[in-house]
């Protein structure tokens, strides 16, 4: 079991509703990835991200997809792309991501609370 944390260390993790603008493959990084450009909505604008999910999405599949992101890390240099954001998912018995998604329509932007 991981760690207890405190409310405020929660709230500190800023959790965005992202819609997915652009996906494309990523051929210099060392593991296959997409580079995203994830749409947080008019107060945080588009982010790019580099994201290892190649075994369960196409970037055709990725366009107009929500996501979750945390939009609060600062921004991480990965081969030649400048990540801007982390989007979210979670490995499934066999070690491939899955996005972690909302079950409906949220605007881009929202807060996760």
């Amino acid at each position: 079991m991981s760690g207890v944390i405190g409310w405020d260390d929660f709230m500190a993790v800023d959790l965005r509703v992202g819609r997915v603008v652009s996906a494309e493959p990523f051929p210099q990084a060392r593991r296959p990835a997409y580079i995203l450009h994830v749409d947080f909505g008019p107060e945080l604008g588009v982010r790019k991200s580099s994201a290892q999910i190649t075994a369960h999405y196409t970037p055709q599949t990725l366009v107009g997809r929500l996501v979750v992101g945390v939009v609060n890390f600062p921004p991480k240099q990965i081969g030649p792309l400048m990540s801007e954001c982390l989007v979210t998912g979670f490995h499934d018995a066999d070690g491939h991501v899955r996005l972690c998604v909302p079950d409906g329509d949220v605007a881009p932007g929202t807060r996760l609370l």
